[in-house]
C-alpha cells in the first residue's frame, strides 16, 4: 500500500519552509504533520458544537480530512520504516486529562505513548533515544503551568550504496560563491548515482542529483538535490524539490529531463556540458553522461510552529476537548538537524507541542558537470518496497527537506 500523503505532505512543506525564511535551515515537515495527525485521532468525530470550526482547521492544515489523516499515521507509525526510527508521545499531568471522551484514546496509534507527563530530564532522554542521539534537549521547557504534552520524533542515519569521490572545490564553478573558500568538494561517482537536468515550469531549467543509501529489507532513502538558477526563490526551488521527489523513491528519470544534444555546449551558471569522440554502444551513437559537484554540509534548526498555517492552534484546542482540560495557551516547536557528507546522511527532528567486453562503435559522448555551487533545496525520500513487489506506506514520502546556504569543507579523514 502506496501512502497518498505526497500531495497534502508537499503543501504542508512549502508553508513550515516559509516560516523558517531563506536562510539555511533544516526541517521535518514529516514530523510536525504527524503529530497534527495523532491530534485528528481526537477530532475524528468532534462534538458539532464545541470543536466543528477548530476540526476544520485542524483538516484545512492537514490538506485532508481527519480520518484519512489519523489512518495515515497510523499506518506509517505501526509499520515503522527500518531505516526512518519513528515515535510519538502524549502526556499530561497525574491525574488532569483523564475527563472528556475515552474513544478517542483507543484511535490513537498503538505505538504511541501515553501516560504522564516526564520532567525536563525525561523529556530530553526521550528526545535522544528516538533520535540516535542526534539531538540532545526536548526543543520545549516544562514548566508547572504545563498540562499536556504531544510530541513526534523522526530520525535516520544511512551510509550511501556508493560513496561520493572528491574533487576540487574550484569545479564548483568559477561564479560560485562557495568556491573560493573551500578547498574540496563532492563529486559523484561514474556509476550509483542519478543526475538531470529537468525544465520545470516553475523554476526553469534546474539540475537534480539523487543518492540512495544502502537499503534494508527492501526499505532505503534518496537524498534529491535540487538547484536552479540564482534568482530564483527558495521556496520555489523547495517546491520543484518536492515535487521531483514524488519520483525519486522508484528511480524514475524526473519528468521534463533534457537531453544533453538539445542544450548548447559551454558553461551556465549551473553546468558545464561538453562534447568529445568516444566509443559507444549508444543505439543513435550519442552517449549522454552527467556528474554532479556538490559540497558537504550540517544544519541544526530550531521552528516556531505556532503561526495559524502550520495548524497547532487546532491541535491544542482539539486535544484540550477530549481530554477536558483547561487549555488557555499552547507552545509548539520543531527541533531538527541534518549532516550530509562523503559517505552517508543522518538528521533528526523532534516535534513537540504544550497545553544507485569488446570495442563499441563510434561515437559523440557529451557530458554535463551539475554544479551545485550556491544555495539549493534537498529532500529525502524513503523507499518502502516488500519481497512481494508492493510497496510499503512509506514508500515515496519525503521525510527531511533542508535549504543548503552554508557549505562545509569535505573532512580529512
Amino acid at each position: 500500500m502506496r501512502t497518498d500523503l505526497h500531495g497534502p505532505l508537499s503543501a504542508y512543506a512549502a508553508r513550515l519552509h516559509a516560516t523558517a525564511g531563506d536562510g539555511h535551515h533544516v526541517a521535518s515537515p514529516l514530523g510536525a504533520w504527524l503529530l497534527l495527525a495523532v491530534c485528528a485521532s481526537a477530532a475524528a468525530d468532534p462534538d458539532p458544537v464545541a470543536a466543528e470550526r477548530t476540526a476544520g482547521e485542524l483538516a484545512r492544515a492537514l490538506g485532508t480530512d481527519l480520518s484519512s489523516a489519523a489512518e495515515v499515521a497510523r499506518a506509517l507509525l505501526e509499520a515503522p520504516h527500518p531505516l526512518v526510527g519513528s515515535a510519538t508521545a502524549l502526556w499530561h499531568r497525574p491525574g488532569q486529562g483523564d475527563g472528556g471522551p475515552a474513544g478517542w484514546r483507543a484511535a490513537l496509534p498503538s505505538t504511541t505513548e501515553v501516560g504522564v507527563l516526564p520532567d525536563q530530564t525525561g523529556l530530553d532522554a526521550w528526545a535522544r533515544e528516538h533520535t540516535l542521539g542526534l539531538i540532545e534537549t526536548f526543543p520545549l521547557r516544562v514548566r508547572p503551568d504545563v498540562v499536556l504534552a504531544l510530541a513526534s520524533a523522526l530520525a535516520t542515519r544511512v551510509s550511501w550504496a556508493t560513496p561520493f569521490d572528491v574533487a576540487d572545490a574550484r569545479t564548483l564553478g568559477a561564479d560560485s560563491p562557495w568556491a573560493g573558500h573551500l578547498r574540496r568538494a563532492l563529486r559523484s561517482p561514474s556509476q550509483g548515482h542519478r543526475c538531470a537536468i529537468v525544465s520545470t515550469a516553475l523554476a526553469g531549467d534546474v539540475i537534480v542529483h539523487a543518492v540512495p543509501a544502502q537499503t534494508t529489507d527492501g526499505a532505503g532513502l534518496v537524498v534529491l538535490s535540487v538547484a536552479a538558477a540564482p534568482q530564483v526563490p527558495p521556496a520555489e526551488v523547495l517546491a520543484v524539490a518536492y515535487d521531483l521527489s514524488a519520483g525519486a523513491a522508484d528511480g524514475a528519470q524526473p519528468a521534463g529531463s533534457r537531453s544533453l544534444f538539445d542544450l548548447p555546449l559551454g558553461a551556465t551558471p549551473l553546468w558545464t556540458l561538453s562534447e568529445e569522440r568516444v566509443r559507444t554502444r549508444a543505439r543513435d551513437g550519442r552517449e549522454e553522461r552527467h556528474t554532479a559537484v556538490l559540497p558537504c554540509w550540517s544544519a541544526r534548526s530550531d521552528h516556531d510552529l505556532t503561526a495559524p498555517a502550520l495548524g497547532f492552534p487546532a491541535a491544542a484546542a482539539t486535544l484540550a476537548t477530549a481530554m477536558a482540560l483547561p487549555v488557555e495557551r499552547f507552545e509548539a516547536r520543531q527541533t531538527a538537524v541534518a549532516r550530509f557528507d562523503r559517505y552517508g546522511f543522518e538528521a533528526a527532528a523532534v516535534t513537540g507541542m504544550f497545553g544507485l567486453t569488446s570495442l563499441p562503435p563510434e561515437g559523440v559522448a557529451r557530458t554535463a558537470e551539475l554544479r551545485f555551487g550556491h544555495p539549493y533545496a534537498v529532500v529525502a525520500v524513503a523507499t518502502d518496497t516488500r519481497a512481494d513487489g508492493a510497496t510499503g506506506p512509506w514508500h515515496g514520502l519525503p521525510v527531511f527537506s533542508a535549504w543548503v546556504a552554508e557549505p562545509e569543507e569535505v573532512p580529512e579523514a
